[in-house]
């Protein structure tokens, strides 16, 4: 796992470092004594829609490290622009095979999340960076719903139904959840949420095994996706 997190990252960043700790590694994983000398053979590793970490990677988790400003240019997909932001790095995030940067950002005066790979160019400043308390990051990246942040002021109602609940009771979505068996034997699953997106996706991805019983701004969101499906094939 360690090598196979190696992999996604950039050379440049601590590179002498991080090659001794891979050899290291490599050599205990080496070790008869262990059974661990066919690991590599032994052990996959399938990443989902992984993304390089891109050329600025090591620029960000410099600024993060050193404590030091950082101004990009920054790719937002969903409005196809770029803009230019200084920001105050806060925490590099690995988040489902794909790396994130946390910082304050001056521009809108807030804390945000920044898709590495859309870092088109950085800039490690000579400035400190503004250091945000960690019970305030907790808050506003932890408390909301996958990778959007923002402090969770919804709750999402989830109810799958029996045969699907086999799976989705092992799973947990969220730090925060709560859950129970109702008595015909669905699975009812209560999320807290702030931004809809991410967890329209995953809801869909059990389609016509669950029902969003609430809010109603959710199961709108979801039922419009639904129906958006028979445009894309031609029916």
């Amino acid at each position: 796992m360690f090598e196979h997190l190696f992999e996604t990252l950039e050379p440049g960043l601590l590179s002498e470092q991080l090659s001794a700790l891979k050899n290291k590694i490599k050599r205990l994983a080496q070790d008869t004594r262990m059974g661990m000398e066919k690991a590599p053979s032994r052990i996959r590793i399938l990443g989902m829609a992984a993304r390089p970490a891109g050329a600025w990677f090591h620029a960000a988790a410099s600024a993060t490290l050193q404590r030091r400003k950082l101004h990009i240019h920054f790719h937002n997909r969903e409005r196809n622009d770029i803009t230019e932001r200084t920001v105050s790095p806060q925490r590099i995030v690995h988040y489902r095979d794909n790396w994130y940067l946390d910082a304050w950002c001056e521009l809108r005066k807030g804390l945000r999340s920044f898709s590495i790979s859309q870092i088109k160019h950085a800039i490690e400043k000579d400035a400190k960076a503004r250091d945000v308390a960690e019970r305030k990051l907790d808050k506003h990246y932890a408390s909301s719903y996958g990778i959007f942040a923002g402090e969770a002021d919804k709750l999402a109602v989830l109810r799958f139904s029996a045969e699907r609940a086999r799976w989705v009771a092992d799973e947990q979505w969220h730090p925060r959840q709560k859950h129970e068996f109702l008595p015909d034997g669905r699975y009812e699953l209560r999320i807290p949420y702030q931004d809809e997106r991410e967890l329209v996706m995953d809801v869909l991805r059990h389609s016509g095994h669950v029902e969003v019983a609430a809010p109603a701004s959710l199961r709108d969101a979801v039922v419009a996706r639904l129906r958006q499906e028979p445009d894309l094939y031609g029916e």
